[in-house]
């Protein structure tokens, strides 16, 4: 998962509200539109993933989760007094199923997708994304990828500057949740799942470097 998420400010802090949130221990969300609704679906998916942890002594499957998080959504729409939320969100999760992304729209439907795009310029990343050939990729080359894309899909004579939020979960990672923001244009939030205690670890440097690189040589050209 990825989000390009605008400075709107010179005296923000690096990695002050964050597009990416853990859900779980195997899952995480992306969250495109008001960052406040966002925060509302993502305490909701805490609470289903532990209600559903502490009733069955497992982890939630990804597939049920994106199920309830529609549900939620969806049932803003169905009463005056309630306003849909302005937002969509991204959902990726690692089960006995294997690695799966769902994306939950603010109606309540939800799509389970190789790769997708939400938000500002989302059709412009998606025609980048379908070009890519998903399931012959490993994860450590979807990272490149995807920070290409968004730095390639970002206007710079319109938009402000931007921190870049990543996120992923795979074998790759040892199943290990993993977290980290670098400096106020560039930064990377990593996202993995692991079946133990969760905790905070270092991203590998070089997977840092190689996307670093990568976005200097388009920078470059």
């Amino acid at each position: 998962m990825e989000v390009e998420k605008l400075i709107t400010s010179k005296m923000m802090l690096p990695g002050s509200n964050r597009r990416i949130h853990s859900v779980h221990r195997h899952s995480g969300m992306a969250v495109a539109g008001l960052a406040a609704d966002g925060r509302q679906i993502v305490a909701r998916a805490k609470s289903e993933a532990t209600n559903y942890e502490s009733v069955y002594a497992e982890p939630i499957p990804v597939k049920e989760l994106a199920q309830h998080i529609a549900s939620y959504m969806h049932l803003s729409t169905l009463y005056w007094w309630l306003r849909p939320f302005g937002c969509g969100v991204i959902l990726g999760g690692y089960d006995r199923d294997g690695p799966q992304l769902y994306l939950v729209e603010p109606s309540g439907i939800s799509y389970i997708y190789f790769g997708a795009a939400i938000g500002k310029g989302k059709q412009a990343a998606k025609t980048e994304i379908e070009k890519l050939k998903l399931s012959e990729m490993t994860c450590r080359e979807g990272v490149i990828e995807i920070a290409k894309i968004i730095y390639k899909v970002h206007d710079e004579a319109k938009d402000k500057a931007f921190e870049l939020e990543m996120s992923w979960v795979c074998d790759e990672s040892k199943q290990q949740h993993q977290k980290m923001i670098s400096n106020a244009h560039f930064s990377f939030c990593i996202l993995a799942s692991y079946n133990s205690k969760q905790q905070l670890y270092a991203v590998p440097d070089d997977l840092l470097e190689e996307a670093k690189v990568a976005l200097e040589e388009m920078d470059a050209d």
